[in-house]
């Protein structure tokens, strides 16, 4: 049997299975919550309120520029955490394995994973395997579960949004979607632009002591633009986005032009996009910027008494509609 690559054995149950857990997943996820041998677990919790969430990953490729679809499985999950005021505690992780995946490639991912999840101060506490036949999955789909704890002080809604409130951006936009694509080489197009995938735990506590905070999401499936569309119509307030204010980096901005892609839907990774009362919008973009991933916030727009659309202001002064999105312009990215 070849031992470098993933056989349907290795979902058998029997020995290979057992040493496959042992030497890729307990070898880099080992804690004292994992029992590999239990079909539950049970978990310390702190005082406050328990914060449940979960989430499935397919990327391809499976390993990119600025991450892999291991890291981005833990900051996609805690990031869900974050933006809800939660501090991530706990996740599951349930492997999907294609027959004929490397394991050497497995290895670095679950690796990855599990440097990302001691950087999050969050505790991989449970898991399963299972492998599908060749043919039948992209190589390794990841599907996780996080727990969190929040304040039950803690106070947001998107019905607290109010006309005249602010919208912030912690950083520029489309890294992730960008990289992944460049990634693929299928447009034979080279750069150096990075995945943003990396926690937002910082940013979303610095956000937390702002007063005037109403409410937090992060820009991953659909972007920026599909977050305003959610704000649109959760509010029935118009969204207005300043295209001079959006951070965009060059290189993005570049690629989304040869290729006729629009930044404003690509997927974000690392980034909060978060509603503030515009009395206190200049306090938030100082809390945003003093944290390392957030040096690049911005102010990017408002919420107004038009009907309930998403609107772009050009760098000329003109305006558009940024319409909900129908068609995936760049499939399987998170």
């Amino acid at each position: 049997m070849d031992d470098s690559h993933i056989s349907l054995a290795h979902g058998n149950g029997g020995r290979y299975m057992r040493e496959l857990i042992s030497e890729v997943f307990n070898a880099h996820l080992a804690n004292p919550h994992l029992d590999v041998h239990a079909d539950a677990v049970p978990l310390p919790v702190a005082n406050g309120e328990i914060v449940f969430t979960t989430d499935g990953f397919t990327v391809q490729p499976l390993e990119f520029p600025g991450g892999d679809i291991g890291s981005l499985a833990v900051h996609g999950t805690t990031n869900d955490l974050a933006v809800a005021g939660a501090i991530p505690q706990y996740l599951s992780l349930n492997a999907f394995i294609e027959e004929g995946l490397e394991i050497a490639v497995l290895d670095r991912v679950i690796g990855s994973l599990a440097r990302a999840a001691q950087e999050v101060g969050v505790v991989v506490a449970a898991g399963d395997t299972k492998v599908l036949r060749r043919g039948e999955g992209g190589g390794l789909y990841l599907a996780t579960t996080g727990v969190g704890m929040r304040d039950p002080k803690c106070a947001m809604s998107m019905g607290l949004i109010r006309e005249g409130d602010s919208i912030l951006v912690s950083g520029p936009i489309g890294d992730h979607g960008i990289a992944v694509l460049l990634a693929r080489e299928e447009f034979g197009l080279r750069g150096d632009v990075k995945s943003d995938a990396a926690s937002v735990l910082t940013l979303t506590q610095a956000l937390l002591k702002v007063n005037g905070l109403r409410f937090m999401r992060d820009p991953t499936r659909g972007g920026l633009a599909a977050v305003a569309h959610e704000f649109a119509q959760g509010t029935g307030l118009g969204v207005r986005l300043d295209q001079a204010a959006v951070p965009v980096r060059d290189q993005v901005q570049a690629v989304c032009e040869m290729l006729g892609y629009d930044p404003y839907y690509l997927a974000c990774e690392g980034r909060v996009v978060a509603v503030v009362a515009a009395d206190h919008a200049t306090e938030a973009l100082s809390a945003l910027q003093s944290q390392p991933h957030g040096s690049a916030a911005a102010i990017v727009g408002e919420f107004d008494g038009a009907p309930a659309r998403v609107r772009l202001t050009t760098e000329l002064g003109g305006e558009r509609f940024l319409e909900e999105l129908e068609d995936d312009p760049l499939p399987r990215i998170c």
